[in-house]
């Protein structure tokens, strides 16, 4: 069977190849692997059309300015990618209308975005890179998503008990 088309992957292989991924990233840019900050760069870069003044009077944003960069190559990376996993993997759309999932998933994707900028990170800024760095912020997330995780777990598998 081809490893591309299987509907899920180990999660143990995958994990070493985030952490290969990682190191490369270390390595080839001295930078850790994370991708939140496009959005402001590309948010810096459209406002830049319409106000420049303000772009280069806000200092946020005029540190931010470059906008293709490997961050942005890897964000359109994921795109590419989760779209040739749903379809390799041949998974199936969900009964709701395209319209639906689409504007649950922009609404979706905004949240976290917005969360991630709150928080100073994404997920693979503070969980992936600050843990590999020993960064007591990595450890402290990873240990949250966990226990959020399996509480939020316990809650549903309750749910459905009922």
């Amino acid at each position: 069977m081809n490893v591309l088309a299987k509907k899920s992957w180990s999660p143990y292989a995958v994990g070493g190849l985030i952490g290969v991924l990682s190191w490369f990233a270390f390595w080839s840019s001295d930078h850790p692997l994370g991708v939140s900050s496009v959005m402001v760069r590309v948010v810096a870069v459209t406002e830049n059309l319409f106000a420049a003044d303000h772009v280069t009077a806000t200092p946020y944003l005029a540190k931010l300015r470059p906008f293709f960069d490997w961050e942005f190559a890897l964000v359109v990376g994921l795109l590419a990618g989760a779209f040739a996993a749903a379809r390799l993997g041949r998974m199936e759309a969900p009964e709701k209308p395209a319209g639906s999932r689409i504007a649950e998933a922009v609404i979706g994707g905004f949240l976290l975005l917005f969360g991630a900028r709150l928080a100073g990170g994404c997920t693979s800024g503070h969980g992936i890179s600050g843990s590999l760095q020993l960064a007591l912020s990595g450890w402290v997330f990873f240990l949250s998503i966990f226990a959020s995780g399996m509480a939020a777990a316990f809650l549903f598998k309750n749910k459905e008990r009922q």
